[in-house]
């Protein structure tokens, strides 16, 4: 960790944010609305169910992020994932571009990218080109895993030392904010490279400085990049839905590593919530059911699309494997509108989050866009029509 401490790093933390004055992290931090207790946000994994298109769960992804905006939720990410059938979301920078025309004013964002997967100049254009499409908007979420398994990982890398790439990790993000910032030292060997759309356009003769950037977010299951994202005074956002035994662990690990910066003068975590709400709590553990049974295959090797509740119900689930689906279940928040709500209150209160994102997994569409209005109604967010 020698490699991010000092005054240089400070300083490159100091410019990670762009735009925003210290505090107000250039759209980071958002507002609570009606009775919620903080801000809450949706993580759209795409998932595409057995007898659906990729087609479909784009559209989908479009619905969803529309009733989010119109609903008042702060923002829509999508995550980075590969080789899994029933998830479609393998190129975040191409939907979000898809789902910004499509969209007026909701923050739209990567939870997250897998840096290591790609080169910092790369992601520096595409991002810089969805800030053009959608300024001040957009939100620049990296994580250091791959997304997906070793082998798959091996070929999106075109090396099999799959190690080094994540203990690169610290020295990839601080190019990447380069790239972002247009801030290469002279002699350095890409102080003549810049990353287009960027703040090199300012500098050329007519050039006019946008106001923005994307927001860098560093993502996390475990303590790693909790730490780094609080020495470079950058927000947070940790994955509670699949990792629910480190969630406390790491949010006080980040926070007691905080440094302000020019990004935040404070600490900003979000946590992602895996939360599902419908009519009847019957009908939510229908629904629930089929991703518990789809993460099961993923986790025996077997991925594939998202299976109806009608095969989820009727699968003979071994002991071992129905202790597997019990425990992943118990950190599902499902049930009505009001049960839902009163999870989440539960979870912000224990976790001292400041955003809960929000992703509902389930086999269709219809079920998914009726939770986040379900949810939204149990809060009094604004109506669809406001």
């Amino acid at each position: 960790m020698d490699e991010i401490r000092g005054d240089e790093t400070r300083d490159e933390a100091n410019g990670a944010g762009g735009g925003g004055s210290a505090g107000d992290g250039d759209g980071i931090r958002g507002v609570a609305g009606g009775t919620a207790p903080v801000p809450l946000s949706v993580l759209d994994l795409v998932t595409v169910g057995q007898g659906r298109t990729a087609t479909q769960a784009l559209r989908t992804g479009v619905e969803i992020a529309r009733l989010a905006e119109s609903r008042g939720f702060h923002r829509y990410w999508v995550a980075e994932h590969h080789s899994m059938p029933g998830v479609a979301s393998s190129s975040p920078a191409v939907i979000l571009a898809h789902i910004a025309a499509r969209t007026e004013r909701i923050r739209l964002g990567s939870g997250g990218v897998m840096l290591p997967n790609h080169a910092p100049l790369v992601i520096a254009e595409q991002f810089g080109t969805l800030e053009a499409m959608a300024p001040g908007r957009v939100d620049l979420g990296l994580g250091r895993a791959p997304g997906t398994d070793g082998a798959t990982a091996a070929a999106l890398r075109r090396s099999d030392r799959l190690n080094e790439g994540a203990e690169d990790f610290p020295q990839q993000l601080m190019e990447l904010i380069r790239f972002l910032d247009d801030d290469f030292p002279d002699g350095h060997p890409y102080s003549r490279i810049h990353a287009v759309p960027g703040p090199v356009q300012a500098t050329a003769p007519g050039g006019v400085q946008s106001a923005h950037r994307p927001s860098v977010w560093l993502l996390g299951s475990s303590g790693f990049s909790a730490r780094l994202a609080g020495t470079l005074g950058l927000p947070f956002a940790f994955a509670h839905h699949f990792s629910a035994q480190n969630t406390i662990p790491a949010l006080d690990l980040y926070r007691d590593s905080f440094r302000p910066s020019a990004v935040l003068d404070a600490p900003y975590a979000l946590i992602g919530v895996s939360a599902l709400a419908a009519d009847e709590e019957r009908e939510a553990r229908r629904e629930v059911l089929t991703g518990a049974l789809s993460m099961l295959r993923l986790r025996s090797g077997r991925p594939g699309l998202i299976p109806s509740p009608e095969e989820a119900e009727a699968y003979a689930f071994s002991p071992m494997e129905r202790e597997f689906v019990d425990g992943w279940l118990a950190n599902v928040v499902h049930g009505t509108a009001d049960e839902v709500r009163t999870g989440l209150d539960d979870l912000a209160k224990r976790t001292g989050a400041d955003e809960l994102m929000i992703t509902a997994n389930a086999h269709g569409g219809d079920a998914r866009l009726r939770s986040y209005d379900l949810i939204a109604d149990a809060y009094g967010l604004p109506t669809a029509a406001a």
